[in-house]
């Protein structure tokens, strides 16, 4: 278990799967978590109940991605959760899960489907980055996550695979801004990991899903959440600027 007592944690979209396993595990380590929210408000504090019935420190936070205001909205609620649960607004880790997939064939995508695909899954990591340094210390800790859809072709995520390649160049070239300050920040790209979803309910799908993997399963949130705590802890500290597949060996062929 790594060492993140006194530290604390920002995940966004931490009510359900990779995000929920994320802060989980931080908790775990010892930070202090945000548990960012959109619309699912039990869901989100079933998350902080889990973390608090393990001993672990966690509060809630809420903001609507893709929305006027949704950035600002997020650190206030922010720093009133970390000056109330922490004694101070200083955030030291950053995890920019929060994310929306198209799921429609090329032809189908529109321009309101694209802009509300950028919103939530580029511009808003973007510019929580942004506001996030104005609270974090040197030797923070930024971790993205991305999607194996970066890397193999799938014609119905077309828009969504382009968001995420935007977002592994906010990791790509902040590292570089951010090295004097020995922050690093990088992105993970899980594969087909079990989020909850229906399609996870179907015996034959998951088994076909299962043998695009070198391990022959699908990937669980447990998997992700474990590459996100390594680059957040200590251990961490000497990558940076990198894209770690986490997808299973998906991305193997």
């Amino acid at each position: 278990m790594a060492d993140l007592k006194d530290k604390t944690a920002l995940v966004t979209g931490a009510s359900r799967g990779i995000g929920k396993a994320v802060a989980e595990r931080l908790a775990r380590d010892g930070a202090t978590v945000a548990v960012h929210y959109s619309t699912n408000k039990d869901a989100a504090q079933e998350t902080v109940s889990a973390i608090q019935k393990a001993g672990g420190q966690a509060f809630s936070v809420q903001a609507e991605f893709g929305t006027p205001g949704d950035v600002d909205d997020l650190f206030a609620g922010l720093t009133d959760g970390l000056e109330r649960y922490a004694g101070q607004a200083r955030l030291d880790i950053l995890v920019n899960n929060a994310g929306i997939m198209g799921g429609v064939p090329p032809e189908k995508i529109t321009p309101e489907l694209f802009d509300r695909l950028v919103a939530v899954n580029a511009k808003a990591p973007l510019f929580i980055v942004q506001r996030a340094l104005e609270i974090m210390p040197d030797g923070g800790r930024i971790i993205n996550i991305s999607s194996g859809l970066t890397r193999v072709a799938n014609p119905d995520e077309i828009a969504y695979a382009m968001t995420k390649g935007a977002v592994e160049m906010i990791s790509l070239h902040y590292a570089r801004h951010l090295g004097p300050r020995k922050i690093t920040i990088n992105s993970v790209a899980p594969g087909l990991t079990d989020n909850g979803s229906p399609v996870f309910d179907v015996p034959e799908a998951v088994e076909q899903m299962a043998q695009l993997s070198a391990f022959g399963r699908v990937g669980r949130p447990e998997d992700v959440a474990d590459v996100v705590a390594f680059l957040a802890s200590p251990d961490g500290r000497w990558v940076t600027g990198a894209f770690l597949d986490a997808t299973g060996g998906t991305l193997l062929g």
